[in-house]
């Protein structure tokens, strides 16, 4: 029967009951129903994952219908990987499970689209005769013809083109610009490569085999935590997630496990099961907090406030009032803290100045090699200062001592690094430390055991451990005297106890001190499976490496990092690639030239969009009291020059001249190799003929020129400073009112009284979607077409 006839036969419908008259059986027609069958109806199934930077790489199931997505499932065939770990399967998430619906959508970029007017020009001098060179050189040495395009940018007017002519565009302005500028005036942006290696390899690879540069991401949008590289020198060393299930106490800040880490939030819920304690730090009552047996309701921006005062309970309880021999004998051989550091004097008293070297002492204590590298201990064996093995000067010149095992260099006897010398002390002396709570001093004094000691120069200075500075930083007291040390966790007035913790975040002293003491106790009855995981929320501060450092600090005095379900966890995207050795040669093309070209984007845009212009931070300001101040006066973009040229930061493009002509004139004065092109180089720089770009961001010759950007939304997402990309890298329309010269009085960048508008004569953006990068881009380029 049809639908129609069943409405007419309603009241008719019901043929017979059963189950007492609670069921009904009817005769109407439900052919309805294949509209919801059909939807579930496929041909085939495939499996893929969704390249997006939560990277997650979960692996799903695609049922395919007519060659056409219809939906996805989460793939269940994930294999084992321990049997005292939870399934790692299903992985996946809401967001996932739509991701195909990018696929169909009305912005979905299915070939090639130029920019209307761009392409108008181009066509036009080609028909005169010109080479896909010549046609583009003719358009970028007229104003008037360039303006035409770059003035219009984010305003539409896209034309569908073909790949050959896209292709030819693109090839010509990186040959004129190679040619005019140099290669490293073209420059590529694309965010962490885990989320899509071979995409992210192909960009990067024909990127570095032109010579231009790639830019970083991993700092630029603020997801490096900076005190990563400052403590550890290395970027992000962290577990997996699985390793959550390994911890015995969490606390977790800052990362909203459930939203941002759906696919492996389980094993921190899991893990509850086992009798681990959870501690979630939050402002907000967010998802990962109704997972917690405590929750701390931390002001925003105050965590590292809280971690201080638990490192405050950790030092007195575990290394003050009894030494933890786990802790005492991680902190030996696994830390800096038996470190010996020279004290400068300062207004009275002493602050920490530099590490004692070897090359303090008499023939640099044996040690010819690096002998400014390489920090010095006391040996509590033989009561001598010596140089153990593993300090950075090892890592080159010699063999065998780039290790930590607990020897003293010279000799490789075995020694017992002292932590203090409190007991053995020449002196007590008062330091101050650095201190950046508003309303309180900026230095801190308190009272530091000390020895005395002649150095190979003649003079003669006090030198302090590590450990001793850090005790008497937090704070913690130790019956030696001074000022500003805490007579109990409930004194206020002293910085980083507990009750001063609970002023400036708001969470209950008591919780602070409680947690402390059971994070420490943890770890010490474990061997250091106590776990702190946080992430971007802060992260995303500006003080987020004082915030980061706090929660180390704490985590080495526990012994907790290198240790399975012990340490931190650091999650905001995800940049590790498991096969990188062999990846890393493959994109960015060491295979056939070395070193590729890599440029700090968080530099590349401060200066080529032209915010140095309008910085209104006093960089002296952010001087700590104590500082030496050698460049006191320095604007912020004048220290990125000065880093610069003593080679700590890359500039691109790298020097006001094109590299290819700089080689061209080392070879025309004799060089022969590069060597002699590097020698050339250095008196070029020396004599001021040649500086760096960043020295003069603004003068024609050292913009950038060309950009390609793919698998990312720059100017939508993390074009920070978006007004000021919008006008001076690419001339568009923007919010920017007036420029009130707040850039003036830089030292080393020189000023021009008009800044440039438009700096880009190209950008390329390589997407499936029409985002607002693609909206002011010239080009919008789609996957290749097949052969």
């Amino acid at each position: 029967m049809s639908h129609f006839l069943d409405r007419l036969k309603f009241f008719d419908k019901v043929q017979d009951t059963f189950a007492g008259d609670h069921g009904i059986v009817t005769n109407e027609d439900r052919n309805w129903e294949d509209a919801y069958r059909n939807r579930w109806r496929h041909d085939k199934v495939v499996r893929s994952t969704h390249g997006v930077n939560c990277t997650g790489g979960c692996s799903w199931k695609i049922f395919v219908k007519s060659g056409l997505v219809s939906f996805e499932m989460q793939q269940t065939d994930y294999p084992r990987t321990r049997e005292d770990l939870p399934n790692h399967e299903p992985r996946g998430c809401q967001r996932g499970a739509s991701f195909s619906w990018y696929l169909y959508s009305p912005h979905r970029i299915k070939h090639p689209m130029i920019r209307g007017r761009l392409l108008d020009l181009y066509r036009a001098e080609r028909k005169t005769g010109k080479d896909p060179v010549e046609a583009w050189a003719a358009i970028q040495a007229d104003d008037a013809k360039r303006d035409k395009y770059v003035k219009v940018r984010g305003l539409g007017g896209f034309v569908r083109t073909d790949w050959k002519e896209v292709n030819e565009i693109i090839a010509a302005a990186n040959i004129y610009t190679i040619k005019k500028w140099g290669p490293d005036r073209i420059y590529g942006f694309s965010p962490i490569p885990a989320m899509s290696m071979i995409s992210y390899a192909a960009g990067a690879r024909y990127l570095s085999l032109i010579g231009a540069a790639c830019g970083s991401f991993y700092d630029w949008y603020c997801d490096l935590p900076a005190a990563s590289p400052q403590t550890w020198g290395e970027q992000t060393d962290v577990p997996e997630a699985a390793d959550w299930y390994n911890s015995t106490y969490l606390i977790i800040t800052g990362a909203n496990l459930p939203m941002t880490r759906t696919p492996d939030a389980h094993f921190a819920t899991e893990v509850r099961y086992k009798g681990t304690k959870v501690v979630s730090m939050a402002p907000d009552y967010a998802e990962y907090v109704k997972f917690a047996d405590l929750w701390m309701p931390v002001r925003q921006g105050t965590d590292a406030a809280a971690f201080l005062a638990m490192g405050h309970v950790a030092l007195k309880e575990f290394y003050i009032n009894k030494q933890d021999p786990y802790f005492a004998e991680y902190a030996r051989k696994y830390t800096d803290l038996p470190m010996q550091i020279v004290l400068r004097p300062f207004e009275g008293g002493y602050v920490s100045d530099r590490n004692l070297r070897a090359s303090d002492f008499e023939n640099n204590l044996g040690e010819a090699n690096n002998p400014d590298w390489k920090t010095i201990v006391y040996d509590a064996k033989t009561k001598t200062y010596v140089a153990p093995n593993g300090t950075i000067g090892f890592r080159w010149g010699e063999d065998g001592k780039w290790n930590l095992l607990e020897k003293a260099a010279a000799g490789q006897d075995e020694i017992e690094a002292e932590l203090s010398c409190i007991d053995s002390r020449d002196d007590v002396v008062s330091v101050g430390f650095p201190h950046f709570q508003p309303g309180e001093p900026g230095l801190l004094y308190r009272n530091v055991p000390a020895r005395k000691l002649t150095l190979a120069n003649g003079e003669t200075v006090f030198v302090a451990s590590v450990f001793d500075l850090q005790v008497a930083q937090y704070g913690v007291d130790r019956g030696i005297g001074g000022d500003n040390v805490a007579s109990s966790y409930d004194d206020a007035n002293v910085a980083y106890t507990p009750a001063w913790a609970a002023k400036v975040t708001g969470v209950k002293a008591a919780d602070i001190e409680r947690t402390g003491r059971e994070f420490a106790d943890n770890a010490s009855k474990t061997l250091g499976k106590s776990m702190i995981i946080m992430g971007a929320a802060i992260n995303h501060w500006y003080h987020n490496d004082m915030q980061y450092r706090s929660i180390m600090n704490l985590l080495h005095m526990c012994g907790c990092v290198g240790k399975s379900g012990g340490g931190w966890a650091h999650y905001v995207g995800q940049e590790k690639l498991r096969p990188q050795a062999g990846w890393a040669p493959i994109a960015f093309a060491t295979d056939w030239q070395r070193p590729p070209r890599h440029m700090n984007s968080t530099s590349y845009w401060y200066f080529h969009t032209d915010q140095w212009r309008y910085e209104t931070i006093d960089a002296d300001q952010l001087l700590q009291p104590a500082a030496k101040g050698k460049y006191k006066g320095y604007k912020l973009a004048d220290y990125n020059v000065v880093a610069t040229r003593l080679g700590w930061l890359p500039s691109a493009p790298h020097f006001n001249r094109n590299p290819l002509e700089i080689v061209a004139e080392a070879e025309k004065a004799g060089a022969k190799d590069e060597a002699g092109v590097a020698q050339y180089l250095i008196e070029q720089l020396k004599s001021g003929k040649l500086d760096v770009a960043f020295a003069d961001p603004d003068a024609q010759e050292n913009w950038p020129r060309n950009l390609f950007v793919w698998r990312a939304n720059l100017i939508g997402s993390s074009a920070k400073g978006h007004e000021y990309f919008l006008k001076h890298l690419l001339g568009a329309q923007n919010g920017v009112l007036q420029e009130g010269g707040d850039g003036i009085g830089t030292r080393e960048v020189k000023w021009h009284a008009e800044a440039p508008v438009g700096k880009l004569d190209l950008m390329v953006d390589i997407n499936f979607r029409l985002n607002s990068t693609g909206a002011y881009s010239d080009i919008i380029s789609t996957r290749c077409p097949k052969p």
